[in-house]
Formats: C-alpha cells, sequence, structure tokens
C-alpha cells in the first residue's frame, strides 16, 4: 500500500494511452496494422514496468531539504531554500510541490528542475506574511521522473513545522546597519542640519573636514602649534565635539483601536505601526536613549517601561508579536489617565493613530493637549492613498465630478487636523503607510537635533 501511495502516473503515460487506443481503432479498418499494435502495446507495458523498476528499485534515492528561518518577517520578502539531491544513477526530471501554509493563499508554489546523477540544486523562493501569528508549514512533496517520463514517485520531505510571524525585524535590521554605517540617506532618512548644539561635551578631537568652523577650541589648537625643521609653524586645529544628549525616554504609543484596522497592500495600519514602532525603538536605542511601548484602545493596554538596557529590544519584540486590533472606539481618557500615571518623566510620545475628520480630532484634542504639556507629544496618523490616486485621475463625467469633490473634502480635512494640532504645539506626522517608517526616524532624529527632548 505504501508503494501504491507513492506511484503516480505522468502526462507523457496519458499521451501514450491514448495514441495506442487510436491505432487500435484504426487497426479495424486497417487489420494489417493489429499484430503491429500487439507488438508495441506489449512494449509500452514492458516500458511501463522498466519505469517502475528504476524508481523504486532504491529505498531512499532521493533527499530534499527546506531551509527556513526560525521566525518569518511580517510584511517583507521572507528567503526560502529547498535543497534537493539526486542519488539515483540517472537523470532526473523533479517536480516539487512545497506545502505552505494557507494563510497566504497561494497554489503556485510548483518547481520543476533537472538533476544529474549525484547532483545537488537548491531551489529558492521567498514568501511575504501579512499577519502576526503561526504558521503551519506542511510536507514538500518530490515528484521524481525516470528519462522514460511514464511514471512518478513521490517523496515527502520535513513533515509539518510550525513557524512564528513576528513585525518587521528584517526591516529593523536594515534600519540598524544602515544607522551603523552611516547610510541612513539610503532609504530615505535625511540628513539633518543641526541648530546649535545639545547640552553634553563630549572630547577635543582635531578637526576633519565637514565640522563646524565655530566649534574650533582656539585655546587647543595653540596647544598643537609646533615648529618644524624647515622653521616653520605646523598647527593642527582642534575642535569640541559635541554629542547627543542621552538616556531620553521615547515612548511609542499604538491605538489598537477600530481606525487601525484599515488594510493597506495586504497590512493593516496596526501593522504598519507596529513595524515602525519596532525600527525607532531599535533606532533609539542605538542612539543611547530609553525605549518603551504602550498600547491602548476601548482601555489600555500593556506598558513596557523605557529601559535600554540589553534584553529591551527581546522585550519590545515579543510585546509586539501579541498585539491585536479592537474593534471597539479607542478611549483617549484613559490612554491620558495611563501616560500621567506610569510615565512621570518629560519624554517624547509617538502616537500612531488615524483620524478621518476634524471633528473625530476635536473629540480627543482636550487629552492630546493634556499629554502635550507634560511631554513632548507627535501624533502621526496615515493618508489615504486610495483616495489620492482617485483625485489624480481626470473625470470623465459627472459621477465622477462628485466623487471627486467628495475626495478633496477628506483631503483637505487631514490637512486640516495638521493645521489645527500645530496650533497648540503638537508635533504631527501625515503620511503614507509606505513611507511610515523613513518618515518617523527621521522625525525622531529632527527632534534631537533640535534638542527638543
Amino acid at each position: 500500500m505504501r508503494l501504491f501511495r507513492s506511484l503516480f502516473v505522468a502526462i507523457r503515460l496519458w499521451f501514450a494511452l491514448i495514441a495506442i487506443v487510436l491505432l487500435f481503432v484504426a487497426a479495424y479498418a486497417f487489420p494489417i496494422l493489429f499484430p503491429l499494435m500487439k507488438i508495441a502495446f506489449a512494449v509500452f507495458i514492458l516500458m511501463i514496468l522498466l519505469d517502475g523498476w528504476l524508481l523504486f528499485r532504491q529505498k531512499e534515492a532521493f533527499f530534499a531539504r527546506r531551509e527556513l528561518p526560525d521566525r518569518l518577517s511580517n510584511g517583507d520578502e521572507n528567503p526560502l531554500t529547498i535543497y534537493l539531491e539526486n542519488r539515483y544513477g540517472f537523470q532526473a526530471d523533479v517536480e516539487v510541490i512545497d506545502e505552505i501554509p494557507f494563510q497566504f493563499q497561494r497554489r503556485d508554489v510548483l518547481f520543476k528542475a533537472h538533476l544529474n546523477p549525484r547532483e545537488t540544486q537548491a531551489i529558492r523562493y521567498e514568501l511575504r506574511p501579512t499577519k502576526r501569528g503561526e504558521y503551519s508549514f506542511g510536507a514538500v512533496n518530490v515528484f521524481v521522473l525516470t528519462p522514460l517520463g511514464l511514471l512518478k514517485r513521490r517523496y515527502q520531505f520535513e513533515q509539518g513545522r510550525m513557524v512564528a510571524v513576528y513585525p518587521s525585524y528584517l526591516q529593523m535590521r536594515q534600519y540598524e546597519l544602515l544607522a551603523a554605517t552611516n547610510r541612513l540617506n539610503e532609504i530615505g532618512v535625511k540628513r539633518i542640519r543641526r541648530i546649535g548644539h545639545s547640552m553634553e561635551f563630549e572630547q577635543v578631537r582635531p578637526y576633519t573636514i565637514g565640522d563646524d568652523v565655530r566649534t574650533i577650541n582656539w585655546k587647543a589648537t595653540s596647544r598643537r602649534t609646533v615648529m618644524t625643521d624647515q622653521g616653520t609653524r605646523s598647527t593642527t586645529l582642534m575642535i569640541n565635539a559635541y554629542q547627543d544628549e542621552r538616556s531620553q525616554p521615547v515612548y511609542c504609543l499604538i491605538d489598537k483601536g477600530r481606525v487601525m484596522r484599515s488594510p493597506f497592500e495586504g497590512l493593516t495600519l496596526l501593522d504598519y505601526a507596529i513595524n515602525a514602532s519596532l525600527v525607532l525603538s531599535n533606532i533609539a536605542l542605538y542612539k543611547q536613549d530609553r525605549a518603551g511601548i504602550l498600547t491602548f484602545s476601548d482601555h489600555v493596554g500593556q506598558l513596557l517601561p523605557a529601559d535600554r538596557r540589553s534584553g529591551q529590544m527581546l522585550k519590545i519584540l515579543e510585546l509586539l508579536y501579541r498585539q491585536k486590533t479592537r474593534f471597539l472606539e479607542t478611549d483617549f481618557e484613559s490612554l491620558y489617565a495611563s501616560v500621567r500615571t506610569h510615565i512621570r518623566q518629560r519624554s517624547l510620545l509617538l502616537l500612531f493613530t488615524n483620524f478621518e475628520t476634524v471633528s473625530g480630532m476635536q473629540r480627543q484634542l482636550p487629552y492630546l493637549r493634556r499629554l502635550a504639556k507634560d511631554h513632548l507629544l507627535l501624533v502621526i496618523f496615515f493618508e489615504n492613498t486610495e483616495l489620492r490616486s482617485l483625485l489624480n485621475q481626470p473625470a470623465a463625467d459627472t459621477e465622477q465630478i462628485y466623487m471627486k469633490t467628495i475626495g478633496e473634502k477628506f483631503s483637505y480635512e487631514k490637512k486640516q487636523i495638521v493645521k489645527e494640532l500645530g496650533q497648540y504645539g503638537i508635533q504631527t506626522i501625515l503620511t503614507a503607510p509606505q513611507n511610515l517608517t523613513a518618515n518617523t526616524v527621521n522625525k525622531y532624529l529632527e527632534l534631537k537635533a533640535r534638542g527638543m527632548i
């Protein structure tokens, strides 16, 4: 029974069988063909038996292995590899079907390969999850054909594996690497021009091209003036180097209410906010600040106090992994009460939420103003990209004119929200979801450069 379960018929056999049947039918009209067809049919049966013997004469004649990360990164292209090894003594055509989790809703994970005897080969492809949680991978099904190509033998490997999908740690590592090499501008993070200096003096060091000449330390420079053997003076310019103030608390306040359920390119706004919070927390820790997380919806969820110890990023990652959208109205009063109770030191609060109308924002404005009174508040909400694409298209009839007029109204209200929040000294970011991370990191670096936190 095990042998028959692994035995499949190739399409070449069906074509050959149809051809034989048609020729047998033709033999009734031309009897001279009938003896030849008997011989052809016998040869056909022998070829099937030979094909089956070649496939099943060895017990473990083929090997495959799926290699995937211990966890997948949400919203990113995650690389997977399937290694194939042909242990047969003949060239084998191979069809590989990988049983990926049902969350991907893909039925096209079929690969074909041609392997020489004793040859190994790697098949690489990518998967992009759009929802956090546990994903169950099934078996790797390998169908092997001999050069005759009449029968297939199925091998099954990697019988089931559970993998967790975490917030976008690949994006976090990318930003961390570029920050360490001072190349954040490659992914849209702008260079911020410093206005003045922070209050923390770091060291006196030699001048290098690009340093601010206003920071030259003339006393230290005079001590570095020496006479050369030729009787001339050699001077090394020295400057005062300053560093950003450290250990400043940075909190990401993540709204989990129904306004964050809206989808964009497969991800919800909550997932975009979670991915941006993970990246920003890592950048803040790299800048020697303290990073913390607070989630809320109709009530306050989890609070992770700001810290910069070695295990803080792991705590942030595990906390963000478990967050889910709630379908109730967000309670900003509970948020304000929790911040007032648990966050006593003046901090940078990055509030990830979404406002569609001015009236919706004005209902929460009293609590936003109170938060801004004790902390530096940065409100981050989202631009409707579908609406923007509608506005960029010309109107062809009356109905589209009405649609564009309504769209202009909603777009104008978003701009009014930014303007009204700015009147009360509240920093804002209105951004498209795909630009959220870069714009948030830009604003954080700008606020640090201006010495506002």
